[in-house]
């Protein structure tokens, strides 16, 4: 259960963001009424992760590759469960989610994605990337790509740091 109630999505305050994100996304998710404690914060969260997810010119696949170990990594289960399905549907082999905790030794996994993977367990875990992680996926990407990698690996460490702090899971009961 989270730490502290969900926002009421019938609240003068919250109604027109709630109802803008369920036309956009098709409900109000957990973390998303969890942002409504705050409009401005909600807003502003809805207006970045849109443009990682939907407007980022990453393929999708290694985008949810990307999510799916941030997850993994920092324990959110939330986060994973959220994005599994749009992993498959993106692309992304059930062999290769359940393969994903131990990546370094699978061989289902391409040179792209293990520099992706590295750079995500390196910018996850140390903050700090090697300069050999981070040769290794600048050969992968345009710098154009490399912003939007690095700026998705970013964004869902912020998600699953939020989720956990406030102990947001699937289960939880809405308001």
């Amino acid at each position: 259960m989270a730490r502290i109630p969900y926002a009421r999505l019938d609240d003068d305050a919250v109604r027109p963001l709630a109802e803008r994100i369920t036309a956009e996304r098709g409900s109000v998710l957990h973390l998303y009424q969890m942002l409504l404690h705050s409009p401005p914060v909600a807003q502003g969260w809805l207006g970045y992760l849109t443009a990682i997810r939907q407007q980022s010119s990453l393929p999708g696949a290694l985008r949810e590759l990307v999510i799916m170990r941030v997850a993994l990594v920092n324990g959110a289960p939330y986060e994973a469960d959220q994005h599994a399905p749009i992993a498959r549907q993106e692309g992304v082999s059930q062999a290769k989610l359940d393969a994903l905790e131990r990546w370094e030794a699978s061989t289902l996994f391409d040179a792209t994605e293990r520099a992706v993977l590295a750079y995500t367990d390196a910018m996850t875990r140390n903050v700090h990337v090697d300069d050999a992680v981070f040769a290794a996926v600048a050969q992968c990407f345009t710098p154009p790509l490399l912003v939007e990698l690095t700026a998705t690996i970013a964004a869902y460490n912020m998600v699953s740091r939020f989720l956990e702090a406030l102990q947001i899971h699937s289960n939880d009961v809405r308001a």
